[in-house]
């Protein structure tokens, strides 16, 4: 279980690491300063906390649900597909100042994890509150991307 979840801590704060060469650029930009943000705006060191404990309890989910997921193949291509979402959004949005595509890019991300978390509930029943603060902070960045998406 430790090399599973190691495993996808490398994994997961890898993407962590690319999107934050993106995230950086961004926040310190003009456009970014400029864009009506939702009142409810985190201040800007709680997203670092916020993705870093994210991402440990995702690991811990991923490691947790691998040996219990029959189809392996399909459980891998699902957390590729979220890794691929997850990384993608933060140049789409704050590179390339596309918040409409970041919108549904994040909406895709947060179904994907929806998907992790409700349809494997039967597997791991209490241990899928792992991925339970992913699905929660995404629902929040959901939001923050539609109030700049509708209200700029």
């Amino acid at each position: 279980m430790l090399k599973r979840i190691l495993l996808f801590l490398v994994i997961n704060f890898s993407a962590l690491a690319i999107g934050g060469f993106f995230t950086k650029a961004g926040v310190n930009s003009d456009w970014y300063a400029n864009a009506n943000k939702a009142p409810w705006t985190p201040p800007g060191y709680m997203f670092g906390i916020a993705w870093s404990t994210i991402m440990i309890c995702f690991a811990i989910y991923m490691a947790s649900i691998y040996p219990k997921y029959e189809n392996k193949k399909t459980l891998i291509t699902l957390f590729a597909i979220q890794w691929i979402l997850n990384v993608s959004w933060n140049p789409i949005f704050f590179y390339f100042h596309q918040t409409v595509l970041g919108l549904f890019t994040i909406i895709a991300l947060t179904v994907i994890v929806g998907i992790f978390l409700f349809k494997n509930y039967g597997l791991l029943k209490l241990k899928s509150l792992w991925i339970a603060p992913y699905f929660l902070w995404l629902l929040i960045a959901t939001s923050l991307n539609a109030y700049i998406v509708f209200m700029n």
